[in-house]
């Protein structure tokens, strides 16, 4: 499960950072699931995991209220939850989730993205199969076999639990995102590196140098969709 975690997640960071593109799209995904229960994260557990992942990008606390006090105020922009599923260069395979207040304009401009980048869209199922829902949790400042001793100390089970350059991560089923942060927390870490809830593939694939950079041509072209929330793919893309 090697995926380098912090290393995918400071490339897209800094990528990123120059359009605050990410940002709008934490405020997006703030604001929707606050508005679908509580808008408040101790009650509502989708808004409770959206904060935490925005705390590991370091989105500004004004955004963050800000999407929040927009779903108070009982605003009426709705938005769709969508996934699309499709194929790169040499068989890769991605997964596209999207919030859109536009079904049409998003589909377009996905299937757009694909075509003119060496890939096509598949049916829904076509590849989703093929990876697993996954709590990815990040830590520093301690080794595996003490994050495993906090973990059954704490009753709470994980898939794996690995060091990957400076960190380690935690591998779970989604449903014990909460426990493992909560584990943690009481054994005094206080900041996580990653808390994700992702589409993990089973297998990774590596591409041959010019698929890979076409590849990647597609991976830019979906993720710089406003529309588009997150890309998960099987290709190993190295550091």
């Amino acid at each position: 499960m090697g995926r380098k975690w912090n290393n995918i997640k400071e490339k897209k960071a800094q990528k990123d950072k120059n359009t605050s593109r990410i940002y709008a799209k934490f405020g997006k995904e703030i604001y929707v699931a606050a508005k679908q229960g509580e808008p408040d994260p101790e009650s509502n557990r989708a808004l409770k995991v959206v904060l935490e992942r925005a705390k590991t990008y370091s989105v500004p606390k004004a955004i963050i209220d800000r999407a929040i006090e927009k779903a108070k105020s009982g605003a009426e922009e709705n938005y769709d939850e969508l996934r699309y599923e499709g194929f790169g260069p040499n068989g890769s395979m991605l997964i596209v989730d999207a919030l859109t207040n536009n079904v049409n304009r998003t589909a377009s401009d996905v299937r757009a993205a694909f075509s003119k980048n060496g890939g096509n869209m598949g049916v829904n199922g076509s590849v989703a199969y093929m990876f697993d829902a996954t709590a990815v949790i990040g830590v520093e400042g301690k080794t595996a076999d003490e994050v495993l001793d906090i973990l059954m100390e704490a009753d709470v089970d994980a898939r794996d639990i690995l060091e990957e350059d400076e960190s380690v991560i935690v591998y779970a089923e989604p449903d014990q995102f909460h426990a493992v942060q909560e584990a943690l927390r009481n054994a005094g870490i206080t900041e996580f590196t990653i808390a994700e809830l992702t589409m993990l593939a089973q297998n990774e694939v590596t591409l041959p140098e010019d698929a890979q950079a076409q590849f990647e041509k597609l991976i830019d072209a979906l993720e710089d969709l406003d529309d588009v929330q997150q890309v998960y793919h099987n290709v190993d893309l190295g550091e």
